[in-house]
């Protein structure tokens, strides 16, 4: 019988990355996410502040590191995502280790309301959280993470290219929202404001001051799409949200910021990546057409339990 999966938990984000630096460095387009995440957690706190403590949630954030029976990292998850239903984010995990991780939550009391990641061990850590907790296991989102290793770039629309600045927050912010609402509605799903990644005017002035944030002006000054670009974590940068308002829609702005931004990232030595949802089919085919490649399917799981 093989041996019980060996968790490691983290409550801070220096130690996780140290010790999951190894697998980070093998799978870091899978791993973009939990890196690239971690790592603005971690500068965050060196600036010394906090966002956590605003988000009042009834855990602690943490980190968990898999490890095999030689003690080697083999799977991460992370639960740091600070909005309702507070879901987990994992890499591939084996059955045995989503299951040991749902029943280490239980076992302290804590409720994982949803599980993110890649399949099938994020479904598996949904599946088990529910059982436990005698619920059920909603599935919300089916989504695709591609890569490109090449890009063609299409011809660019009137306007220019820029990074948004502390005066573009509101738009940033009141983007970043209606994004998610249009995804759903694009996808075919009920759409459902309170799903999703939510933002702050705090959290958007990070990104922007990070540099992670961009804007296309039209010739008169009007700014018509934005897309963001991750600061590169283990050498990959994660393009994302791209959103465009629908009276600028059809002028191909969207397809040419998402094409030069990878063409640059890719000219420094980065590896680009990307989500969509695999229900969408409208932003799978923009970036196919653009060189971007099929790398791994993900799941967003939703736990409904019983409500005292």
């Amino acid at each position: 019988m093989p041996p019980e999966p060996d968790l490691e938990f983290f409550y801070h984000p220096r130690p996780f990355l140290d010790a999951a630096a190894d697998l980070l460095t093998a799978e870091p387009v899978l791993g973009s996410v939990i890196a690239s995440v971690t790592a603005r957690t971690a500068r965050e706190l060196e600036d010394g502040h906090d966002s956590w403590a605003d988000v009042a949630a009834p855990f602690d954030r943490w980190w968990v590191v898999v490890r095999d029976g030689d003690g080697a990292a083999v799977s991460a998850a992370m639960r740091t995502a600070p909005f309702p239903p507070y879901p987990s984010f994992s890499l591939p995990m084996d059955d045995a280790a989503a299951r040991a991780l749902a029943a280490a939550l239980h076992g302290r009391g804590e409720l994982l309301g949803g599980a993110n990641g890649a399949s099938p061990g994020a479904r598996v850590l949904a599946e088990e959280t529910a059982r436990l907790a005698g619920g059920r296991l909603d599935q919300a989102m089916r989504t695709r993470l591609w890569e490109a290793r090449s890009v063609k770039v299409p011809l660019a629309p009137e306007g220019r290219l820029r990074w948004a600045t502390e005066a573009d927050a509101p738009l940033v912010l009141a983007w970043f929202t209606a994004f998610h609402v249009e995804a759903d509605e694009q996808a075919g799903r009920e759409p459902d404001a309170g799903s999703g990644e939510h933002n702050t005017l705090d959290s958007v002035l990070v990104r922007i001051r990070e540099g992670a944030e961009w804007l296309w002006e039209l010739p008169g000054g009007e700014v018509a799409h934005l897309c963001g670009a991750s600061l590169p974590s283990y050498g990959v940068s994660r393009i994302g949200p791209v959103f465009t308002p629908k009276e600028h829609r059809g002028r191909g702005i969207a397809s040419y910021v998402v094409g030069e931004l990878t063409m640059r990232g890719l000219d420094a030595g980065i590896r680009m990546c990307l989500f969509t949802d695999r229900d969408n089919p409208t932003s799978n085919k923009i970036y196919e057409a653009l060189g971007y490649r099929p790398f791994a399917d993900m799941v967003e799981n939703v736990v409904r339990t019983p409500q005292p």
